[in-house]
């Protein structure tokens, strides 16, 4: 347990964690609740395995990582492991849907889809809070003290 709460009490794994949910909660708040002009949690689940003919399982957690993970990320409840998630959840969306596309991101409009570099840098923050945690203000650190009480 308490390898996956440990973390290195900085700043800098901090604004990682924080960027990271940041940056995925819209993404999620569109398919979990239709936030953001999202189109809500059945409609998504309907997308994805319909149009995208992706199992059931792989839908219904693609959403609960996008959303439960960017919020437990935010609070820094159990980061290394919704980061580990969420880099293998980014890794499947590249060779699943972008790869195609190349690296860049659709900008304006002149490809049929999205490139892999925004996928690429959630990647990375994900692997930053994989290995250092959770940082500064987190509920790992809370944990962590309580385990080694």
């Amino acid at each position: 347990m308490t390898k996956i709460f440990n973390t290195d009490e900085n700043w800098s794994q901090l604004v990682t964690r924080l960027t990271l949910g940041s940056v995925l909660f819209p993404h999620g708040a569109q398919k979990m609740l239709g936030l953001f002009g999202g189109y809500g949690f059945s409609a998504t689940i309907e997308a994805f395995t319909t149009q995208m003919q992706l199992p059931w399982i792989i839908a219904f957690l693609t959403i609960l990582i996008e959303f439960l993970g960017a919020i437990l990320l935010i609070v820094g409840f159990a980061s290394r492991v919704w980061s580990l998630a969420i880099a293998f959840l980014f890794m499947g969306i590249i060779f699943t849907t972008q790869i195609e596309h190349g690296f860049f991101m659709n900008w304006f409009g002149a490809q049929k889809g999205e490139g892999y570099e925004f996928s690429l840098l959630i990647i990375g923050l994900s692997i930053s809070t994989l290995l250092n945690g959770s940082g500064k203000l987190s509920i790992d650190n809370l944990v962590v003290k309580h385990l080694n009480k």
